[in-house]
């Protein structure tokens, strides 16, 4: 997980840094909708919705973009109807690639995310062809500045989970899928400061990547970051300490 843990670390600081948000709100506002959409639009009684009002919010969204984004998935507001779509294949090194998708046109999206691992030493696989090395997990973020260890450990593991740990001054903590809103919600009550919360996929078994390789997988993970349909990009890669502060 220490892999998936900085490169999540590290996309979540630059989509506040590098000028990216409006991208980020164009992807936070498809979740709403599609959270809406399945689950209905009330916040309290739909988890998936909760996470993603979260995520706007983190983001400094205008509240008025997220009821608009809720609205749509509601029919209340006329939208475009997104389908979600995940693409498997793989990168540089051989690293494996699991990148979910909303997408109004899947047959657009395929073919530049084929584009994109093509002209970027990776290619798109099969169906099922490496989403068996990953297992769907929640993962929260705490702030550390100031924080007791202890405290954080306690309010997370009693609340059942599995893992807590240090890294680049915050406290990452993960989940069964299932738990993380009831983790999430004792951290809050115990006073703790939640940067994100997240379902995300992560590696069963993470492969050390550095070099030219783990340099133009993170070139590429950029690319498909980078794209609207894209929402999430996840790999099994563990890139090491010096390409990642290229990065940082």
């Amino acid at each position: 997980m220490a892999g998936h843990s900085k490169w999540s670390q590290i996309k979540r600081k630059k989509a506040v840094n590098d000028q990216k948000r409006g991208q980020v709100f164009t992807k936070i506002i498809r979740e709403l909708t599609v959270a809406a959409r399945e689950g209905g639009g009330d916040p309290n009684f739909n988890p998936r919705l909760r996470l993603a009002v979260d995520a706007a919010k983190a983001a400094n969204m205008p509240q008025e973009n997220i009821d608009r984004g809720i609205k749509r998935g509601t029919g209340e507001l006329a939208g475009v109807t997104y389908e979600e779509v995940a693409y498997e294949g793989y990168g540089p090194g051989g690293v494996a690639l699991y990148i979910e998708t909303l997408t109004d046109n899947q047959k657009r999206t395929v073919a530049e995310v084929r584009h994109i691992l093509d002209k970027n030493g990776g290619n798109l696989g099969t169906a099922g062809s490496v989403a068996w090395q990953f297992d769907r997990r929640g993962m929260i973020y705490v702030a550390g500045d100031g924080v007791d260890e202890d405290e954080v450990f306690e309010a997370a593991v009693e609340a059942g989970a599995d893992d807590v740990r240090v890294e680049a001054g915050e406290f990452v903590i993960s989940t069964e899928a299932a738990l993380l809103h009831e983790v999430r919600g004792a951290l809050l009550e115990a006073g703790l400061t939640v940067a994100s919360a997240q379902l995300t996929m992560v590696a069963r078994n993470e492969v050390a990547l550095g070099g030219r390789d783990g340099e133009r997988l993170l070139k590429l993970l950029d690319l498909l970051d980078d794209h609207d349909d894209v929402q999430q990009v996840h790999s099994n890669a563990d890139p090491d300490e010096s390409v990642l502060a290229r990065v940082s």
